[in-house]
C-alpha cells in the first residue's frame, strides 16, 4: 500500500542546504510521488532538568526554557510555511513544544498515524540527543517506518538501484515488506547477505526465497552473499551500496536492544552515523 500521510518532524528552522531542508525537500519530493499528504511539525526541544531544584528559581527558569523553547517551535513552523508556500502538494504544519522527557510521546503519537517518517541523520556535528530520540519513538511507540535522508546531494524519490540488508531476522522482513511501495520501478534490488550461518536455514541458497517473493511483486533481484572483510557490519554494507552504485538501502532496524547498541555499538546506530544513501528502517 502506498503511503498516504508522510510525517516530517524538525527540530531546525529551515536553512538553504541544512540537513533539516534536505530531508523536508526529500519529504516534498516523496509525497509528489505518492500523491500523499505532507504533515510538518515543527518541535521546540525544552531541554529543563525538571528534577533538579534552582535554588528558588526552579519556576521562573522553567517558564523561561520552555518560552524559548516555544519561540523556536514558531520560527521551525515559520520557515516551513515559507518553503512549502508555493507547494502544490497537500499539506499541514504545526508547532509543537516538549520537554526531553516527553519528547518520545510526542513524535510517537504523531507517528503513529503516518505511513512513513522522513528526517534526517540523528547523528553528527550538531545533532543532541533530541534527534536520535525522534528516530527511536517513531520506529518503536510510532511503529511507522522511518526513512533516514543524508547530508548528501538530492537524492531520487524513486530509486534505480536498492540495496536490502538481509539476515532472516524479523525486524529485516519487516522493513523489506514496508519498503515496497519505495522499490516498485527500481531497475534493480539488490539482496545482501552479510556471512550466511553455514547450518542456516537458507544455507543452500542465501536469499533465493526472498528474491522469489520480490520477483512476483513484479521485482528485478539478484543476490550478493558477502564475506565480512571489515570490523563492522555497517562498513561493508556502505562500500557494497557504493560499489553498486545504489540510491537506497532497507535494512531492519535494531535487531539488538538499543541499551546494547549504545553501548556496542551495532549495525542500525552505526550506518546511522553515516548513511551513504537514504536508509529506510522499520521493524
Amino acid at each position: 500500500m502506498d503511503p498516504k500521510t508522510i510525517l516530517a518532524p524538525l527540530l531546525e528552522p529551515l536553512e538553504a542546504g541544512s540537513d533539516p531542508a534536505r530531508a523536508l525537500a526529500h519529504a516534498e519530493r516523496l509525497a509528489d510521488r505518492f500523491d500523499a499528504h505532507l504533515d510538518v511539525v515543527g518541535i521546540g526541544c525544552d531541554h529543563t532538568q525538571v528534577a533538579y531544584y534552582y535554588a528558588g528559581a526552579t519556576a521562573l527558569v522553567q517558564q523561561e526554557t520552555h518560552d524559548e523553547a516555544r519561540r523556536l517551535a514558531e520560527q521551525i513552523e515559520a520557515s516551513a510555511r515559507a518553503s512549502l508556500s508555493s507547494s502544490a502538494l497537500r499539506w499541514s504544519v504545526e508547532s509543537a513544544v516538549g520537554q526531553m522527557a516527553g519528547l518520545a510521546a510526542l513524535i510517537s503519537a504523531r507517528a503513529r498515524i503516518a505511513d512513513l517518517v522522513v528526517m534526517p541523520a540523528p547523528y553528527g556535528e550538531g545533532r543532541g540527543p533530541e534527534y536520535e530520540t525522534m528516530v527511536e519513538a517513531a520506529l518503536f511507540d510510532g511503529q511507522a517506518p522511518v526513512l533516514v535522508v543524508p547530508a548528501t546531494p538530492e537524492a531520487s524519490p524513486r530509486p534505480r538501484r536498492a540495496v536490502v540488508a538481509w539476515n532472516q531476522s524479523p525486524e529485516a522482513m519487516a522493513a523489506i515488506r514496508r519498503s515496497l511501495p519505495l522499490l516498485v520501478g527500481a531497475d534493480l534490488v539488490n539482496i545482501a547477505v552479510i556471512d550466511p550461518p553455514r547450518h542456516g536455514a537458507e544455507r543452500s541458497d542465501p536469499g533465493g526465497a526472498l528474491s522469489q517473493m520480490l520477483t512476483r511483486h513484479g521485482l528485478r533481484c539478484e543476490i550478493s552473499v558477502l564475506a565480512r572483510t571489515l570490523p563492522r557490519v555497517s562498513d561493508v554494507i556502505s562500500r557494497h551500496v557504493s560499489d553498486i552504485g545504489a540510491d537506497l538501502l532497507v535494512m531492519g532496524a535494531y535487531g539488538h536492544s538499543r541499551f546494547r547498541e549504545a553501548i556496542l555499538g551495532g549495525a542500525t546506530r552505526d550506518m546511522l552515523e553515516n548513511p551513504p544513501v537514504p536508509v529506510f528502517m522499520a521493524r
